[in-house]
C-alpha cells in the first residue's frame, strides 16, 4: 500500500511536470528494489487512468468550449484531434517495443537530450510570444503532435518535449504548456482503454493497492497542472532541466552500484 500511493503521487507530479513519469516509474522500483503488484503493467494503467481523471477534472470547462468549437474550420478540437495522430499512430505500430524500452542508460540519454533542449529554448524565449492556445494553426498543432510521439521513450516526458515545441514554435510558457495538457488528453485516455484488458485481466489485481494508487495519481496530477501552470506564468524551464540533468546523475551512481556489488 505504501509503494503504491508512493508511486501513485511520482506519477501524478511526473505526468504533468516536464521530468517524465515514464522514467520515475521505471527507476524508483529498479532503484529500491520494489517488485510485485506495484511493478506491474495493469498497476501502470490504474496510475494513468488516475492522471485522466485529473485532466478531465481541471478541463472540465475547456473541454465544454472546446467541443463546441466542432463546426468551425479553425476550431481548436480540429487542432487537438490532429496533434493526436502522431503519437496514436506511433503508438498503435510500436506499442510492443515500447513497452520493453525500459534501460537506465536510455533514460539517462533522454532525460539530458531533452534538459538541453529546454534550456536551449530558454535562451531565445521572448514574452512577446503568442498567448492563447486558441492562436494555435493546425501546422502548430502538428509539429506539437510528432513532438509528442517522441514522448513514448522513456525519459522524453510528454509534457516536457510539447512545452518545448510550443515555445519553439513562438508561444509563451504557459499556453504551451496548457495546449500540452489538452493535447495528452485524448492520448491518455486511448492509451487507458487500450491497456484496460491488463488491467481487468491482471492476475495479479488487489482492487484496495490499485484504487490507492489511482486516488494519489488522481490527486497529485490535478495539484501539478493547476500549480505548473501558475509557476510557467513567471518561471522558466530551468529548474526542470537542472532537475532532469540530476535524476540522470543519481541514475549513473545507481547503476554504477550495482554494477560494482
Amino acid at each position: 500500500m505504501f509503494q503504491a500511493i508512493i508511486l501513485g503521487i511520482v506519477q501524478g507530479l511526473a505526468e504533468f511536470l516536464p521530468i517524465s513519469s515514464s522514467a520515475h516509474l521505471i527507476i524508483l522500483p529498479w532503484f529500491f528494489g520494489w517488485d510485485g503488484v506495484v511493478n506491474t503493467l495493469g498497476f501502470g494503467v490504474a496510475l494513468h487512468f488516475g492522471t485522466l481523471l485529473a485532466l478531465l477534472v481541471y478541463f472540465r470547462d475547456d473541454w465544454i468550449t472546446i467541443l463546441k468549437t466542432s463546426n468551425r474550420k479553425d476550431g481548436l478540437i480540429w487542432n487537438i484531434l490532429l496533434g493526436t495522430v502522431p503519437a496514436g499512430v506511433t503508438g498503435l505500430l510500436f506499442h510492443d517495443n515500447i513497452e520493453h524500452i525500459r534501460s537506465p542508460l536510455l533514460i539517462v540519454f533522454t532525460l539530458c537530450i531533452v534538459a538541453v533542449f529546454m534550456i536551449m529554448v530558454e535562451r531565445s524565449y521572448k514574452e512577446s510570444s503568442r498567448i492563447g492556445v486558441d492562436k494555435i494553426r493546425l501546422k502548430d498543432a502538428l509539429i506539437i503532435g510528432i513532438a509528442q510521439a517522441f514522448a513514448l521513450v522513456p525519459g522524453v516526458s510528454r509534457s516536457g518535449i510539447t512545452i518545448v515545441a510550443g515555445i519553439m514554435l513562438g508561444f509563451q510558457r504557459q499556453a504551451s504548456a496548457r495546449f500540452s495538457f489538452l493535447l495528452s488528453t485524448p492520448i491518455v485516455a486511448g492509451a487507458s482503454l487500450l491497456e484496460a484488458k491488463n488491467l481487468i485481466n491482471s492476475p495479479d489485481i488487489k482492487f484496495n493497492i490499485f484504487i490507492a494508487g489511482t486516488i494519489a495519481s488522481a490527486v497529485t496530477g490535478y495539484i501539478a497542472i493547476k500549480y505548473l501552470l501558475r509557476f510557467l506564468q513567471t518561471h522558466s524551464l530551468r529548474p526542470f532541466a537542472y532537475y532532469r540533468f540530476f535524476l540522470a546523475f543519481a541514475i549513473i551512481i545507481g547503476i554504477w552500484i550495482g554494477l560494482t556489488k
